[in-house]
């Protein structure tokens, strides 16, 4: 069985590769840019675009299973479902797993209303890795600048989502489900500033900023407004989905979910 990953060099996608390459699976490693793709050798890594349909026509060959993005590169939702589903049942291909953007879209409503065996991966909740923003600032003025700081999230380490998509593929029994998918606690930035002191052994001080001071430092970032906006609305206005811990990976991976504490010291290089 030979599975397509796309997106295989982000945060969730390189896990699930290596997991599944791990397992013994084949895996085809799908990516914009293969020759910047750092993956075991082992792995065929092959050029693709989500946002062009036909470049996936020869990728597609021999495909039985696909862990699939449902947003473009930039964030938003693919406008190409069913363009690519279609490809993808003429190709042969049995399982998707999508991996949820925060809307539904064109993927999942061509998926669900193809004979596909589909699954939606749920993560409402944060990526751990994306406490990476906070290096540089940590690193050389001991701070952390955030809003909304005492916003509880039930954040997730991107490996723990990339186990259940790795399970999801290789295993019967989760067609036609949707798994919400959170870490094992719910953190507020503020409690990860602190647990990332506590690890370096540093006091490190956390600076709430507002929401239009969040709002003006996305904007030196170069972010679309829409993009900017839908992310604070979202920290605003967080559904309870998303700080309210559930026991998904380990019911579909038999796996406790891995601690925000265990990615810290996975991580305290970054920081150091």
């Amino acid at each position: 069985m030979t599975i397509l990953v796309t997106g295989a060099t982000g945060n969730v996608g390189r896990h699930v590769v290596h997991t599944l390459f791990q397992s013994g699976r084949s895996v085809r490693a799908l990516s914009r840019n293969p020759k910047a793709a750092i993956l075991p050798e082992e792995v065929e890594v092959v050029y693709g675009d989500l946002t062009m349909p036909e470049t996936l026509v020869p990728v597609l060959k021999g495909i039985e299973g696909i862990f699939l993005l449902t947003s473009s590169a930039g964030g938003s939702p693919l406008q190409t479902g069913s363009e690519i589903i279609e490809l993808a049942v003429k190709a042969g291909v049995r399982r998707i797993v999508m991996l949820w953007n925060g809307e539904k879209g064109t993927v999942e409503r061509a998926t669900e209303a193809s004979d596909l065996e589909w699954t939606h991966i749920h993560p409402y909740c944060e990526f751990m890795s994306n406490t990476l923003a906070w290096t540089e600032s940590i690193r050389t003025e001991r701070v952390v600048r955030e809003p909304f700081g005492d916003t509880p999230n039930a954040v997730i380490h991107e490996a723990d989502v990339a186990a259940v998509a790795a399970t999801v593929l290789t295993q019967d029994g989760h067609a036609g489900k949707t798994y919400v998918l959170t870490g094992p606690e719910a953190l507020t930035p503020r409690d990860k500033a602190r647990m990332i002191g506590e690890a370096l052994g540093r006091n490190i001080r956390f600076s709430e900023l507002s929401k239009d001071q969040a709002h003006e430092r996305m904007k030196t970032m170069n972010l679309p407004e829409d993009v900017i906006e839908y992310v604070l609305h979202w920290h605003e206005n967080l559904p309870a989905e998303a700080y309210t811990v559930v026991p998904t990976v380990k019911e579909v991976t038999g796996q406790q979910a891995r601690t925000f504490a265990q990615w810290v010291t996975a991580h305290i290089q970054d920081f150091s």
